[in-house]
């Protein structure tokens, strides 16, 4: 896409595309109509920027890091990552989302708790380890609040049976 219009990106990675020249308004506004065109959208203000990689940390971590790797400090590797103090970042997010950083990697680690419990291949006590909570009490704690149901509810309901989509009325 940005080759058919001329561009040449120099940096591609998930969700990010710096290109080698700075664009004029004319191929800014060609560039943010083929990406709404595809779904996407141009972030182009710094805040946001860094609201966005906030966020693809935080999903990188909690889903796609390797288990051993999963006991640390989320202040510190933010704040080392993206190279701002963690309360900046913090107030920045909670101003801009709506809810605090906390908040979302709590969120986060919930719908990771969802999608293991699903599958059904861990003990509850496994996925509180593999998912760097003090305990299974704590992990069920969060998980209600958030859910309004226990990690057990959410098993004996899936286990009740889902209907197809298309036969959802």
């Amino acid at each position: 896409m940005f080759e058919k219009q001329g561009l040449q990106p120099w940096n591609v990675t998930l969700g990010e595309v710096q290109l080698k020249d700075e664009l004029t308004q004319s191929q800014l506004d060609q560039l943010d109509k083929s990406l709404v065109d595809l779904g996407f959208e141009r972030i182009d203000d710094h805040k946001a920027r860094l609201i966005e990689s906030i966020k693809k940390r935080v999903i990188q971590l909690i889903h796609h890091t390797n288990p051993t790797e999963r006991k640390f400090n989320w202040s510190t590797i933010l704040s080392e990552e993206l190279h701002y103090e963690y309360n900046y970042l913090s107030s920045l997010f909670s101003s801009v989302v709506g809810i605090t950083l906390e908040q979302y990697i709590i969120r986060q680690k919930i719908e990771r708790v969802k999608e293991l419990l699903f599958y059904d291949e861990l003990s509850l006590s496994q996925i509180a380890d593999l998912l760097g909570y003090s305990s299974v009490a704590h992990l069920s704690g969060q998980f209600k609040k958030i859910t309004g149901l226990t990690p057990s509810d959410l098993k004996k309901s899936r286990a009740i049976g889902r209907k197809p989509l298309d036969g959802v009325s």
